[in-house]
């Protein structure tokens, strides 16, 4: 998803405002409740990388990939003062090839929800999909059409947007609703949607099949 203002946000004197340099609360949360499988990590959307970081920290082998040269080169220098070893990649998720091994986790802050189009995020999900190793799980975090009118901050996607999108090619497992933490932006409404690699397809739904036995 080309879009002309993600590099330059990193290029200005301000960090941008999703820029927290604070590790994600909600990724925290799932790993203090030993949530999380352990392994190999993908970040999509790592923006300068304050989460990748943190997961190479505790031992995950680590992807992170952003469609912001300029967030990368902060990534890079941010994983070099810590000492921990990220691979980190600039490019766009839905289109560039990833050539990694399966992934135990894959998360985004943020990403899916960028993409406006049900087609575009179809087209996430199953890359994703692709990604996941077979006990894999996706942490996704959405702003959400839930709280008040704001001017500003995260899209808005409804549950059904998330739903039509991730359960075609996703098991979702959870999707509860939450916050960001924002700093200026205050803290939006949020998905926090987890899902799984499927081991069967998804099944029509009963209201779909009009003509067949009632029970």
């Amino acid at each position: 998803m080309p879009h002309p203002d993600w590099n330059e946000s990193y290029l200005s004197a301000a960090p941008p405002p999703w820029d927290t340099g604070s590790v994600e609360p909600q990724l925290l949360e799932l790993w203090n409740a030993q949530r999380l499988p352990r392994g190999r990590a993908l970040e999509v959307g790592c923006d300068t990388g304050t989460n990748a970081v943190w997961l190479a920290q505790q031992g995950y082998d680590v992807v992170a990939v952003d469609i912001a040269p300029a967030a990368i080169e902060r990534a890079r220098r941010r994983a070099a003062a810590a000492n921990v070893r990220c691979r980190f990649a600039a490019l766009d998720f839905l289109s560039d090839r990833i050539d990694e091994r399966p992934f135990d986790l894959v998360f985004d802050l943020g990403c899916f929800h960028v993409f406006d189009t049900p087609q575009e995020q179809r087209r996430f999900a199953e890359r994703v999909a692709g990604l996941l190793a077979p006990k894999g799980l996706w942490v996704s975090l959405i702003g959400s059409t839930e709280g008040g009118p704001r001017e500003m901050g995260p899209p808005r996607r409804s549950a059904r947007d998330v739903v039509n999108a991730i359960e075609p090619s996703l098991e979702i497992r959870e999707l509860s609703a939450t916050h960001f933490e924002l700093g200026p932006l205050g803290n939006p409404a949020a998905w926090r949607c987890i899902s799984a690699r499927r081991e069967v397809p998804a099944q029509p739904s009963t209201a779909d099949r009009m003509d067949g036995p009632r029970t």
